[in-house]
């Protein structure tokens, strides 16, 4: 019987810095056998584009049931909440989930399947022989040998030690519960890819060498990866964890090391170090704006990394992405006006995730000399907002981020085509929990980081998966870990403040003295990450490689009491108590393949 490989892809999908018509657009579906993949160039680069198509697209995330790789990251962290029941974050969130649920499926086998389809086009490409050369062949090659380290890399990020399958060649239409293997250790696992992505950029160039290649994985896409998975080796989840010393294989092999090693720390934070050498500011860059004034704007900088496509910032992002869809959930109601304005608010930001953006002067709102006032309401016009509007004062002179990712009541709508659209999130309001039926914010807040300015209906803009505001913060906590009071960790640390428009540490106006020591520079930087890449998929896992969501994820979660109108709107209220015990730490692996695999262990507490 022959085997047949179901061949699609969607047009112009990923990872460019940049993206123009090239060799991923208006590929057709297909179905063809695996002998038949490999007779042409074009019919081998369909199937290369269908291991590209794996990428997480992280817009997709209401519903992760769509083959796209999106997870549940966003809703699933103590800084946002989906209104919807079906949106699996929910789930998560009051600890209903277990090895069966579908979502814990749908990521094993993405991943997999991912990663034994570029096992077996490594393995098969060398038999195109016509209008390819050897040097085309040799970067295909490497383009699918980074593929599959980077999905590893989601894997182990997800499921913590999985199974190494190496040059084994399976068929990629395998089911996996068919593979019959131990799980690697943790620190097999980070070796090997880190290995595998090293020696898949050392083959890849540094920028796609025409239009025709726009869309291709890069010298430093690869690398990036390599980066994180030492960072993610590093954190207290997984060196020296000994939760989890009961995580063994059948035969007694230790999957995670159980002591601490300080030297992963200083791995990570040299490979850093050498990667901005190499790429910063050649390749990529933190990104700037002035307005229209040709003045530096901390405001338009923080909001248009996401707006200019294709800027040198974005070092990773996936091009197809269900931008639309993202935009609907950031849209609010509002209740009579254009559809263009009129979407759901269903992605709420939490008081919590409010109350971490810093005030004005770079302070958090628990300092004594923040400013931050906790009552009463002040005519302001917010930055980015075309008027004042009467603002609560819990609201008013924060740090340019927080009106870059926040909608909050009373505020000016992005959009002005249609005049100054202002929000009201009480209950009564033109986007309340009374008026929009289904589409509210359970919050009283929404999410708006990377909100166009135009009808929410867009389709071309990327999802961004990592970029230099990431790489400058995972490389000053690497380096405060390995090496406290190295240059470095302020010289980066501020030059994200610098940009977000607030004080930096120890130098200029408005100075805030240098934290102390290291814990407290550790503190520093967490604030930091929370503040700069909030809503981007990152605060769901700094919370659990830190070992620290049986705090931040376990509990009552806060909002306004989205049921009142003024005053009593503006009461803090806890909206969810939440579920996070030490086995949430980690994802079950999925039943199916621990049933079937007889050397398979799962999970601690699953």
């Amino acid at each position: 019987m022959k085997k047949y490989i179901f061949v699609a892809f969607v047009a112009c999908l990923t990872l460019a810095t940049s993206c123009k018509k090239g060799f991923l657009d208006q590929v057709p579906n297909d179905r063809l056998t695996l002998d038949e993949t490999f007779t042409n160039r074009a019919t081998a680069e369909k199937f290369l584009a269908n291991v590209y198509s794996l990428i997480p697209d992280e817009f997709g995330q209401r519903d992760p049931n769509t083959g796209r790789s999106a997870g549940v990251w966003t809703g699933a962290a103590d800084e946002a909440e989906f209104v919807w029941g079906f949106n699996q974050a929910n789930n998560v969130n009051i600890g209903s989930w277990d090895a069966n649920s579908g979502f814990v499926n749908a990521y094993w086998n993405n991943f997999y399947r991912g990663i034994r389809s570029a096992s077996f086009f490594m393995a098969n490409i060398d038999k195109v022989t016509q209008d390819i050369t050897p040097q085309l062949t040799t970067q295909y090659k490497n383009e699918a040998r980074a593929l599959r380290a980077i999905y590893y890399f989601y894997l182990v990020r997800i499921y913590g030690p999985v199974v190494l399958l190496g040059e084994n060649v399976i068929e990629p239409d395998a089911p996996t519960e068919s593979i019959h293997l131990p799980r690697s250790s943790f620190d097999e696992c980070i070796n090997y890819i880190a290995a595998e992505l090293q020696s898949a950029a050392d083959n890849l160039p540094v920028n796609p060498i025409n239009d025709a290649n726009y869309g291709r994985i890069t010298k430093g896409q690869a690398l990036a990866y390599r980066l994180q998975a030492y960072l993610l080796a590093a954190s207290p989840l997984y060196n020296g964890n000994t939760d989890l010393a009961n995580l063994k294989n059948k035969d007694g092999k230790q999957l995670v090391s159980q002591t601490y090693d300080a030297s992963k720390w200083k791995r990570a934070s040299d490979a850093y170090k050498a990667y901005i050498q190499q790429f910063v500011p050649g390749t990529y860059s933190l990104f700037r704006k002035n307005n229209s004034s040709g003045v530096f704007d901390p405001y338009l900088s923080c909001r248009d990394i996401f707006l200019d496509k294709f800027n040198n910032e974005i070092i990773m992002s996936r091009l197809d992405a269900s931008i639309e869809g993202r935009q609907y959930e950031m849209t609010p109601y509002h209740s009579g006006k254009a559809s263009e304005v009129r979407g759901s608010a269903g992605l709420g930001a939490t008081q919590n995730q409010v109350d971490a953006f810093f005030t004005a002067n770079g302070r958090s709102i628990d300092d004594p000399a923040s400013g931050y006032v906790s009552t009463g309401f002040t005519d302001y016009k917010a930055p980015g907002s075309p008027i004042e509007t009467n603002t609560y004062n819990q609201w008013v002179n924060r740090e340019p981020r927080f009106y870059v990712n926040i909608t909050y009541h009373n505020s000016v709508w992005l959009n002005t085509s249609f005049g100054n659209v202002i929000t009201e999130f009480n209950n009564n309001g033109n986007s309340g929990k009374a008026t929009g039926g289904n589409d509210y914010t359970v919050t009283g807040y929404a999410v708006r980081k990377a909100m166009g300015l135009g009808n929410w209906r867009e389709s071309n803009r990327a999802c961004i998966l990592y970029r230099v505001g990431n790489l400058f913060l995972d490389y000053v906590e690497a380096l405060n870990e390995s090496t406290p009071g190295d240059p470095d960790i302020l010289i980066y640390l501020n030059q994200i403040r610098e940009r977000a428009g607030i004080p930096q540490y120890g130098s200029g106006t408005g100075q805030i003295p240098v934290p102390a020591d290291q814990a407290a520079m550790r503190i520093a930087i967490r604030k930091e990450r929370r503040s700069e890449l909030a809503f981007e998929n990152v605060r769901y896992f700094d919370t659990r490689r830190w070992k620290i969501a049986e705090t931040t994820d376990n509990g009552p979660i806060y909002g306004l009491n989205i049921t009142q109108n003024l005053p009593d709107f503006l009461t803090v209220v806890p909206f969810e108590t939440r579920v996070f015990t030490k086995r949430h730490y980690l994802f079950p692996i999925p039943a199916k393949d621990v049933n079937s695999d007889d050397l398979m262990v799962q999970n601690p507490g699953w």
